[in-house]
């Protein structure tokens, strides 16, 4: 089947304020305020992070802002106080999530292993930089 898009570049910062400044004020992207949970941010817990969304043109293609939680000692936590602001990770949309995690596994790409839901569905699959040109690679659901 593969990939249908890119659906977003994960950046870490160390506040939204930082980020803003060089994606919002500089680049001139808008945050997208719903999916953003503006000005909170939508927190996700197995990471620490508060994260923000960035609407990149007038396309679906979106910049997803990282900020761990403060004291989080998660994989994006360290990855931040090693190596400073920037980019994080790479995404793509699928149809099939599970599917597709298949795919890469059968083509030797190393799966993070993740949580399923309640209900045994993988709604994201993420990928070992090591094992992708040293490229942290994650694929969640298409959004219609």
């Amino acid at each position: 089947m593969g990939f249908v898009r890119l659906d977003h570049l994960g950046i870490v910062a160390y506040t939204i304020e930082e980020a803003n400044a060089i994606l919002g004020d500089q680049l001139g992207l808008k945050i997208d305020e719903a999916k953003s949970n503006w000005p909170d941010g939508s927190f996700f817990e197995p990471e620490q992070t508060y994260n923000y969304f960035f609407e990149v043109g007038d396309g679906e293609t979106q910049l997803e802002v990282l900020i761990p939680k403060e004291g989080a000692q998660t994989g994006t936590a360290r990855y931040l106080a090693k190596f400073g602001p920037g980019m994080h990770h790479m995404c793509f949309a699928a149809r099939d999530v599970a599917e597709e995690a298949a795919r890469l596994e059968a083509a030797g790409m190393r799966q993070i292993e993740l949580p399923k839901t309640s209900d045994g569905r993988q709604t994201a699959a993420f990928f070992h930089p090591t094992s992708v040109g040293g490229i942290l690679t994650e694929i969640v659901p298409l959004r219609d």
